[in-house]
């Protein structure tokens, strides 16, 4: 056994971090191990049901789907889940604004395709029933057959330009309700809250040395640079099915010694619209968390069609 060790050592793919403690896989070690020796196993029909149930649930809108599914990944993997929401290509059919009370306002948008999605918005104080009503009406004008990327580009021209006569109030809740589906109507980034992470406290729940805490300090660190985290995700469109990053083999969680098991979620016509997974130490149950996130992936493509 000292002679194999010794051989899996020289090969840089175990080491000792201290002179007294036992020898760990390197990053090569573990990516040795992912693909070639690991054996994946399938989810149970129980685990499937019990996966479904938490996620789909019933009357959820695109939104619950996705905050669950991250808590879901971050509780079965015991590490940080996470979801990049998909993005609104489609052509859009019909907005309206709804009022529930004198500060909110629902706001509904139907795409070609049918699908369904709402949100609730601040409104501004004294706006009026048909304010409201002249908003629907402007924005089915500039939205139909146009995506929404497409008709906000469109409509912030007219604003700023002045080339459509409405009143303050009104312009302003047709901004709040383009701006909801951006992600941010303070920073105007859509990457800033396109990402839902879940499960960060769960992190500390293996710490055993020093090093561990500084490591778990350095990956909160870098899973509040979103921006980044979305830009890396990006890779994982590209990828069919679950794509797996062990360490410095992503540049942005280098520091902490991370790990990264992610895999894309796609519509009915088979496009990629967003990405989810887990992020935790390097010493994750890969043979557990793979199976689950491929799972959790093609349910949330289902359920949000």
């Amino acid at each position: 056994i000292r002679n194999v060790m010794s051989d899996l050592e020289a090969l840089g793919l175990i080491f000792s971090p201290h002179t007294s403690a036992g020898r760990v896989p390197t990053e090569a070690g573990l990516r040795m191990f992912v693909d070639g020796l690991l054996e994946i196993g399938d989810l149970t029909d129980e685990e499937r049901v019990s996966i479904e149930r938490q996620v789909a649930g019933s009357h959820k809108s695109v939104e619950d789907v996705l905050d669950e599914a991250s808590k879901l990944l971050s509780g079965l993997s015991h590490a940080a889940g996470f979801v990049v929401a998909p993005t609104y290509e489609a052509a859009l059919k019909h907005v309206e604004f709804v009022p529930i009370d004198a500060e909110r306002a629902l706001v509904v948008i139907v795409t070609e395709g049918g699908a369904v999605e709402n949100r609730v918005i601040e409104i501004p104080k004294g706006l009026t029933p048909s304010a409201l009503a002249e908003a629907t009406n402007y924005l089915n004008a500039q939205l139909r057959g146009r995506t929404l990327e497409e008709a906000k580009a469109l409509i912030a021209r007219e604003l700023e330009t002045q080339k459509v006569e409405l009143n303050e109030l009104t312009a302003k809740v047709i901004e709040a309700g383009l701006a909801t589906w951006s992600g941010s109507a303070a920073a105007n980034d859509p990457l800033t809250k396109s990402l839902i992470v879940r499960g960060r406290s769960r992190l500390l729940e293996d710490v055993h040395a020093v090093e561990d805490l500084e490591r778990i300090r350095l990956l909160f660190d870098e899973l509040e640079n979103k921006r980044d985290l979305v830009q890396l995700l990006g890779l994982a469109e590209e990828a069919d099915g679950v794509r797996i990053f062990i360490g410095s083999e992503n540049k942005l969680f280098s520091l902490s010694g991370s790990s990264l098991i992610v895999s894309p979620y796609m519509d009915t016509q088979q496009r990629v619209v967003g990405v989810l997974g887990v992020i935790g130490p390097t010493r994750l149950n890969y043979a557990r968390v793979i199976p689950m996130v491929d799972y959790t992936a093609k349910l949330v493509g289902r359920l949000i069609n």
